[in-house]
């Protein structure tokens, strides 16, 4: 087969200089690694590689031949030592002879998943990674490196109907064909049986799977995988620009675009809607896509049809199901009222489709059906939504999408697209071992599903709360007037956490665990453009927490200026009511349940000299809570929070205004003294007055807005929990 000096569909990473350090396990890894980091080589999670190194028995001290293979789970761009599950190479092919002592006796698919569980009696040196279902053809191939790989490229022709033709014809006699086997020891054996009558044979196809590829050096491995890619994308290519290129794709195009604004506006209306729509058994984090490739794909003529079809790798319709909602919505007629009776329409049918697949395909130790409602939608005009538990799944849902669309793309140029046959996408996604996996994840964090505005995140309180609730699984939407801020927040916590796996949307829906956005209560404006950039975020939101809010004292005559009164209302209740308002709009179109939580303060309760226009709005604020408890019931619960003056870690109490204080209470200080003496100076002097003796800071604010957006206290609603360390003039009379 031609050798590529260099690649124009895939990237040759190798760099001697590196590898030259390396040894071992090391090497593998570093391998893994750059295979991994194209998303043209593999889908994310998706292939697996293999070393069989000689290693010291820690038993006899004597060496021995250890297959080092990657793990369940994990990635192959980042994985490290520990994704890799390491087993005694004679005893992997000893398990042959078990296993055709079992299948002799007609339990072929009991003895496929009793080898699984066999693995574990053939650990090298107690290694706890557990190992894939794909071992058996990392070792039952004689060659000491393997690289199993998910291409769209090669995937193309796994899913052509004329796979084993095309294969000859683009390869030659250096990859063999197999057609669909299940992962696992069956498929072991085929390619075993392969090696052993055609060593001339480098790589094998693997019908509507992908494709595996072998060396006895480990960069001729690597440099062989990426050859076979790139023979396979160059000859999809060529035949793609022949049938007319993008113009000719999926039979050409059948719909235009709608303009960016109309299909923002578009998504923006039905998001949320279609968020509750399809959260009906557990909440969905959404993606959009609408890229120019995913558009192409869904205004085209054969888009219908091809979609109705499915994906065809097991990795794809894991995450994309066994095939998405697509909406045959014509987007020139600008009617959205009518494109949502579609999707009303299509999800109906699809649940209904879900059922009558799983229960013609189920056998007699089936799991339960899951969930039947879709995880990608596809809408002509629009692009795609794909759905999961959190943004990082989703996102990878989407990236499968995408992956399956490229395979449809390359089958339909050189060939037809085919997809894999219901029962045997059946049996892989409620495949016993696979349920059992699931079982074994850990359980889901508190605020798992939830996506939370916090509106003053950027800094004190709301920033505070944003790193409180986001630690249990929350997804955190930081907003603040100063944009800066709120991304700033943001940051921190991506940094902390990660964006996640899986390629990243487009434009709002390129972010991970928090974004950071700017808004303005006063403005309704304003708010309704936060709230739609949150649809096109996460699909929707759960919960809110305003803990924006100004203090404006009387002057030194006691006076309080006329604009400065007006302003205090409009940010402590004027914005709290505007974001209620606007926000219920959307909590109503998704129809889950929901939490909004006010910021009042103990002053609401106590008269205080100098604090006039604040005081009196947060009284307002106070009852604005059991109002819109009232307006806002059953759906959405409403509860307050009611500081008392927290002076660390809070944006109002800027060095001048400490001093101020200071002096107000007669507390002696110097203007030498650092800002931080002079705010520890006046939080022990607050922290004095209480009957806790303790000073109040953000994080203890923080506890009580987690306490009310999780179901802790579900039953609670037109309540406000004081956090002022025991005001006993706050107490109510």
């Amino acid at each position: 087969m031609k050798k590529y000096k260099s690649h124009k569909y895939v990237s040759n990473l190798w760099n001697d200089a590196e590898t030259a350090k390396l040894k071992g396990v090391e090497s593998l890894v570093y391998r893994s690694n750059k295979l991994g980091a194209d998303q043209r080589i593999t889908n994310t999670g998706g292939g697996n590689t293999s070393s069989k190194l000689m290693e010291t028995d820690p038993l006899t001290g004597e060496k021995v031949e250890v297959l080092w293979v990657k793990g369940s789970g994990g990635d192959l761009r980042t994985s490290t030592r520990e994704n890799f599950s390491s087993l005694y190479q004679d005893r992997l092919l000893s398990l042959q002879k078990t296993y055709a002592k079992r299948k002799d006796k007609g339990l072929k698919s009991q003895a496929e998943d009793d080898m699984v569980a066999a693995y574990n009696h053939t650990t090298f040196n107690l290694n706890p990674r557990a190992s894939s279902i794909d071992t058996p053809l990392h070792s039952f191939i004689p060659a000491k490196f393997v690289d199993h790989m998910h291409p769209n490229a090669i995937i193309a022709i796994a899913a052509s109907k004329n796979c084993e033709k095309l294969t000859q014809e683009i390869f030659g006699g250096e990859m063999a064909y197999v057609p669909w086997m299940r992962p696992g020891f069956e498929l072991g054996l085929a390619m075993q049986e392969i090696c052993h009558a055609k060593p001339e044979v480098r790589s094998i196809m693997m019908g509507q799977h992908g494709f595996i590829s072998w060396d006895n050096d480990e960069k001729a491995c690597y440099t062989y995988t990426l050859e076979c890619i790139e023979r396979a994308a160059a000859f999809i290519e060529a035949k793609y620009q022949a049938k007319g290129g993008d113009a000719g794709a999926f039979g050409g195009q059948k719909y235009q675009t709608l303009p960016e604004v109309a299909r923002r506006q578009a998504f923006a209306a039905i998001l949320p809607w279609l968020r509750g729509q399809v959260s009906q058994q557990k909440r969905f984090v959404g993606t959009v896509q609408d890229d120019e490739k995913i558009l192409r794909f869904v205004n085209s003529k054969d888009a219908a049809r091809l979609s109705e079809l499915g994906t065809s790798c097991p990795d794809h319709f894991l995450r994309t199901k066994i095939k998405p909602l697509f909406v045959d919505w014509n987007p020139q007629s600008g009617d959205v009222a009518g494109l949502k009776k579609k999707l009303a329409a299509g999800l109906e049918q699809y649940r209904k489709d879900y059922a009558a697949y799983y229960n013609k395909c189920k056998r007699a130790n089936s799991p339960a059906m899951r969930d039947p409602n879709p995880t990608v939608i596809l809408i002509r005009g629009c692009g795609m939504i794909a759905w999961g538990k959190d943004k990082s799944e989703s996102r990878v849902t989407a990236e499968f999408y995408n992956c399956a669309v490229e395979v449809m793309r390359g089958a339909e140029a050189i060939d037809k697209y085919i997809a894999l046959p219901q029962q045997e996408a059946f049996d892989i996604e409620y495949w016993l071992l696979e349920e059992a996996k699931l079982k074994r994840m850990p359980a889901e964090k508190e605020l798992a599903r939830q996506v939370v505005i916090v509106i003053g995140a950027g800094s004190g309180i709301g920033k505070e709360t944003a790193h409180r609730l986001v630690k249990e699984g929350a997804h955190i939407v930081c907003v603040d007037l100063n944009a800066n801020a709120a991304k700033a927040t943001a940051k921190e916590i991506t940094d902390k956490y990660g964006l996640g796996i899986g390629v990243a949307g487009t434009g709002l829906s390129n972010c991970g665990p928090a974004i950071g956005l700017a808004a303005d209560i006063t403005n309704r404006a304003s708010i309704r453009q936060m709230l739609d950039d949150v649809a096109m975020a996460y699909g929707g939101f759960d919960s809110i927490c305003v803990t924006a809010g100004i203090t404006v004292p009387s002057d030194a005559t006691g006076h309080i200026p006329d604009e400065k009164w007006a302003l205090t209302f409009n940010i402590n209740v004027t914005g709290s009511y505007l974001v209620a308002d606007e926000a219920f709009k959307t909590w109503k179109e998704q129809g889950l349940r929901g939490n909004l939580v006010l910021t009042t303060s103990a002053n609401a309760v106590v008269a205080k000299k100098g604090m006039l226009a604040y005081d009196t709005s947060k009284a307002a604020a106070n009852h604005l809570v059991r109002e819109l408890a009232v307006e806002l019931a059953p759906l959405v619960r409403v509860n307050g929070v009611a500081p008392a003056t927290v002076v660390q870690g809070s944006s109002m109490f800027p060095r001048e205004r400490v001093k101020s204080s200071l002096a107000k209470y007669n507390i002696p200080f110097s203007e030498e003294e650092t800002t931080d003496a002079l705010v520890a100076k006046l939080s022990a002097f607050y922290a004095d007055r209480t009957l806790t003796k303790s000073a109040i800071t953000p994080a203890d604010q923080a506890e009580a807005y987690f306490l009310l957006v999780t179901q802790r206290l579900s039953k609670t609603t037109g309540q406000i929990i004081t956090v002022d360390g025991g005001l006993h003039e706050a107490f109510l009379r």
